[in-house]
């Protein structure tokens, strides 16, 4: 498992990693073949769905198996770079800390003039609208602590929406430059409706939850 490799390679001499794979409710040989490479990597844990409930539903049953303080997440279809795992981790704990969050800045992508053209749309769309202040909040590369994203509101579709929710609750978000690279596994799943129509929706909800939001300032303790 070419992905695999890569990780375990950039984290190999690290202390107290572990690398969380998410099986979402797969119908191929996927299960069979992390089953079988189990005992090939250190610190490989897999987590299976019962069936397919989407992207951010796997990012969160990550997030709740881990047993480490601090998370990156990276898309299982060879577009993230595993070099760059370190660098984010870095980046996140050397910030201030009133940095929630930090994200890849696709700035030379490797896709399809439609998908490139929606997400170009999407993320100004989103800028506007919740002044999320990020210009790819969609970039499967991310960096944060697990304490943070325990403390997030969960709905399908909430990872796109990360940089706004973090910043709702009185988080920074820091965007870092990253290259993409060409997509060795899987196919992409967005399309005109997901990324548009069903966007609009979710779009009016995080709206909604960061005009509702409640950031109490504690005066005193006793």
């Amino acid at each position: 498992m070419p992905l695999l490799d890569e990780i375990t390679t950039v984290l190999t001499g690290q202390t107290g990693f572990e690398i969380i794979v998410v099986d979402d409710g797969s119908t191929d040989a996927t299960r069979d073949e992390l089953s079988s490479h189990l005992g090939d990597f250190p610190g490989l844990r897999v987590v299976r769905h019962q069936a397919r409930y989407g992207q951010s539903a796997a990012i969160a049953t990550g997030v709740d198996a881990a047993r480490t303080r601090w998370i990156v997440t990276l898309d299982g279809d060879g577009q993230n770079d595993p070099a760059d795992i370190l660098r984010f981790y870095h980046t996140l704990r050397q910030a201030p800390a009133d940095v929630g969050l930090v994200i890849g800045y696709r700035t030379r992508r490797r896709d399809s003039l439609l998908r490139l053209l929606s997400s170009r749309i999407a993320n100004r769309v989103r800028g506007l609208i919740l002044g999320d202040d990020t210009p790819d909040s969609a970039c499967g590369l991310k960096a944060f602590a697990r304490e943070t994203f325990l403390r997030l509101p969960r709905f399908d579709h909430m990872h796109r929406f990360l940089p706004a929710l973090v910043r709702r609750q009185g988080g920074r978000v820091l965007s870092v430059e990253i290259t993409q690279r060409a997509r060795t596994g899987g196919r992409s799943k967005y399309g005109l409706h997901n990324r548009l129509w069903v966007g609009i929706v979710d779009l009016m909800g995080v709206w909604w939850l960061k005009r509702r939001a409640l950031r109490p300032v504690v005066e005193e303790r006793i």
